[in-house]
């Protein structure tokens, strides 16, 4: 078991690729074993043998005026998904709590919408202030599009990620979204940064791009000095409006590991989708990244926590807690399926 350590800000390490080498491991002329452990070196370098559990927490779901066409909120999207406006103070706190307990590392709160109004921000604000002090919790909000004031008030309630995704790449934005632009959401991202709160930003592989788009948004990201990259492989479900691509499992882990070499420290975590796209090479993705999420994502059920911590341990891999260990862990830890105890059951038959 590992507690964490104090992290930047920002990504800091020069990147260890080319954008034609890039290009090469995702057309497949790279052997996947090289790319992997290449990527690999990288990640234990900067992260040893720890991984990152973040828990979503959707605090407010759809009335959306937007129309990003790969979200079930967005406008016009009849996706049939349960709406209802932002939580109060109490059932945040509450909800964070519980992903304390269950051993999140970063609690991340997510809400609808083009963007926080002044009294929003005032209520978020005094929220992330509760869960930093009664709880010790980190967390992350992704809320839309901001301002230079707004990230100051956040910042100052001890905010320590705001997520805003780039999505794809400014050629190919206006494919994606016609309500605001990817200009929009690189202002965002600066405002966070000029008031000191860590950049969470990344990507939506499978919405019909090109691997040049993907690595124009790796360099991107790496110019802004993100610390925090979720690389998301979409889901298509009712209410999208988007060309898939079709994605493999080894398509997903070299574009992981493209990611995590063109940004060597920052955090490379395996957002929504990993479960369908990745498949059974979901233990090997944990080896160039380092962090994912757990218990489901804005609008999709995803793995439970008992199968996200049976993935890391299974990979000879410690969850990393922000505070202490959650009670039950160390138990949970030395139990393995092939205790004595489950014999009987493994091996029941009729005769």
């Amino acid at each position: 078991m590992t507690l964490s350590v104090l992290e930047k800000t920002t990504s800091q390490e020069p990147s260890l690729i080319t954008p034609e080498e890039c290009l090469a491991i995702l057309e497949g002329k790279v052997p996947l074993l090289s790319v992997v452990s290449r990527a690999s070196e990288q990640r234990t370098k900067f992260f040893s043998n720890r991984v990152r559990i973040h828990i979503l927490d959707n605090i407010k779901n759809g009335y959306c005026p937007e129309d990003c066409g790969y979200c079930a909120q967005r406008k016009g999207g009849d996706s049939g998904i349960k709406e209802y406006s932002l939580k109060s103070s109490d059932e945040i706190w509450e909800d964070a709590k519980k992903a304390k307990e269950s051993g999140a590392y970063r609690f991340c709160m997510v809400t609808s919408g083009r963007g926080p109004t002044d009294k929003a921000v005032d209520s978020l604000a005094a929220t992330i202030q509760r869960i930093n002090g009664e709880l010790g919790m980190k967390v992350c909000l992704s809320a839309g599009i901001l301002d230079a004031k707004k990230a100051k008030v956040l910042k100052d309630a001890g905010l320590d990620r705001y997520n805003h995704n780039l999505n794809t790449s400014e050629s190919k934005y206006n494919e994606i979204c016609s309500t605001h632009t990817f200009r929009d959401r690189l202002t965002t991202l600066e405002a966070a940064n000029e008031a000191g709160i860590g950049l969470c930003s990344g990507i939506i592989v499978g919405m019909g791009e090109t691997n040049h788009d993907l690595i124009q948004v790796a360099y991107e990201l790496k110019k802004l000095g993100v610390i925090s990259i979720p690389v998301n492989f979409f889901i298509p479900i009712k209410g999208h409006a988007i060309q898939k691509s079709t994605l493999t499992p080894e398509y997903c882990i070299r574009v992981l590991s493209i990611f995590r070499l063109v940004n060597p420290d920052s955090e490379i975590r395996i957002g929504a989708g990993r479960e369908g796209h990745l498949g059974s090479l979901q233990s090997m993705a944990l080896f160039v990244a380092n962090s994912l999420f757990a218990e489901g994502y804005l609008n999709v059920k995803g793995s439970e926590m008992v199968q996200t911590m049976n993935l890391i341990r299974d990979c000879g891999m410690e969850p990393e807690f922000t505070e202490g260990v959650p009670e039950g862990w160390e138990d949970y830890q030395s139990q393995t399926l092939y205790d004595d105890k489950n014999f009987p059951e493994l091996y029941k038959h009729k005769k």
